[in-house]
């Protein structure tokens, strides 16, 4: 019997913009550069806020539509989505994952896409998603690689496991 393959590669998709939706991405590339793996970034659609220059330390918690969201942690009560429709709650709620994160070593998002980078991990922008935002090169962090198309994404994910957060 022989033992499955290692993974070699792996191509990460973050479409969200929400701190909730970007740390996924990065705690998987991270942990990926660390087991000797390649990873590769791919920030779209909102997820490009993690790359943009003046907002990627300004990420949210998305309060209004998240069924998962509890209170005062995950297995607290539900919080209604009319709870948290109010004014300051996205605030609060962010205020206190960032202090979670904190206790845990886990850094802000324009550190954590440095020490990827830093790790030998790859970070590139969606060219479409550039494009409709009326982005430029000068809107994001240094240590974006590049802005591939689509297609550009899929040859340079070749081989390896295309993973969607």
């Amino acid at each position: 019997m022989s033992s499955p393959e290692k993974i070699k590669k792996v191509s990460i998709i973050v479409s969200r913009g929400s701190l909730d939706g970007v740390y996924p991405g990065l705690i998987m590339a991270n942990g990926a550069r660390m087991e000797g793996i390649e990873a590769n970034l791919f920030f779209t659609f909102f997820g490009l806020y993690a790359v943009l220059k003046e907002y990627q330390d300004k990420l949210k918690i998305a309060t209004v539509g998240n069924p998962a969201m509890r209170v005062p942690d995950a297995k607290g009560f539900p919080l209604p989505t009319l709870l948290g429709a109010l004014p300051g709650m996205s605030a609060f709620a962010t205020k206190m994952m960032q202090k979670e994160m904190e206790a845990l070593d886990i850094p802000p998002v324009s550190e954590f896409t440095q020490m990827i980078a830093d790790a030998g991990g790859h970070l590139y922008a969606c060219k479409a998603t550039v494009d409709m935002f009326h982005l430029t090169n000068d809107d994001f962090v240094p240590h974006l690689e590049k802005v591939l198309t689509v297609g550009d994404f899929y040859e340079l994910a070749a081989g390896g496991q295309i993973i969607f957060t």
